[in-house]
């Protein structure tokens, strides 16, 4: 069982930078694919990013490649997302999502991870 807590989020001005944090509670969170995931009012659930249990490989969702960088320090059982250059519509609520060992071709699958945070809100005014 992998407990997951995200914290880092808040209310913004366009162009702002946040950066939300994802601590996990298992002893091998060195092993899991982690992602993040957003929802907004009305949407489905979208990828944002995710980063290998390795820290080796990364993937992006278009709407964010160049602005945000996911990374992780498996040594303080985290993964991180830095967002830059925020926009409005990068307003939602923003999940942290773990599953052990989740191969490259499966990053951007909700359905695919097995444990999920509870979330932090962005919120970005223009």
């Amino acid at each position: 069982q992998v407990q997951l807590v995200e914290s880092g989020g808040g209310l913004v001005q366009a162009g702002d930078s946040l950066r939300l944090s994802c601590a996990a509670s298992a002893r091998t969170f060195s092993r899991y694919t982690t992602g993040w995931f957003r929802q907004a009012p009305g949407n489905e659930r979208e990828f944002v990013a995710a980063i290998s249990w390795t820290g080796t490989n990364t993937y992006y969702a278009n709407s964010v490649k160049g602005r945000f960088t996911i990374s992780r320090d498996n040594a303080q059982n985290s993964v991180y997302l830095q967002m830059n250059s925020l926009k409005p519509e990068d307003t939602a609520v923003y999940y942290c999502a773990a599953r052990a060992m989740l191969p490259y071709s499966a990053y951007a699958r909700s359905y695919e991870y097995d444990y999920w945070g509870q979330g932090t809100q962005v919120t970005v005014s223009s």
